[in-house]
């Protein structure tokens, strides 16, 4: 009575899969169960991926997001400069994750938000924006 019980061996790709993929979801999982010929409802798939045993470290996950999306992903930030008459340059650059290349980079004294979105408009111009910008929390 009641309904079918999973399969070790189908626990056992579930985990796999779950282990080896960290992005997939059910639907993902799902379907390529189906390809492989098991006939297994997606509710299921999600419930046994809640007892997956899951990857410790977190670092892992944030490389496989990285590399997963580095055509998307652009870094910015400020590095200082102390001149010779003892006063400060902000360097501002953009670096794209893609080709790990400087995509735009300027130097000036006074750093302001409004400063900060033209250097944003420029390091952009016929590239496509990024969809993810690494950033650290400074108030520039």
């Amino acid at each position: 009575m009641g309904r079918r019980r999973t399969s070790k061996e189908v626990r056992d790709l579930i985990f796999r899969m779950v282990a080896e993929n960290s992005t997939w979801g059910a639907p993902r999982i799902h379907g390529e169960l189906l390809m492989l010929g098991f006939d297994i409802s997606e509710r299921t798939i999600s419930r046994w991926m809640k007892r997956a045993p899951r990857d410790p470290e977190p670092a892992k996950r944030w490389l496989a997001f990285l590399r997963n999306h580095r055509e998307a992903i652009a870094a910015m930030d400020f590095f200082t400069v102390p001149t010779i008459k003892f006063s400060v340059l902000y360097c501002f650059f953009v670096i794209g994750h893609d080709r790990r290349r400087i995509l735009h980079f300027n130097v000036t004294r006074y750093p302001t938000s409004g400063w900060i979105v033209q250097q944003l408009r420029e390091a952009f111009p016929d590239h496509p924006t990024p969809r993810f910008l690494i950033f650290d929390r400074d108030a520039k």
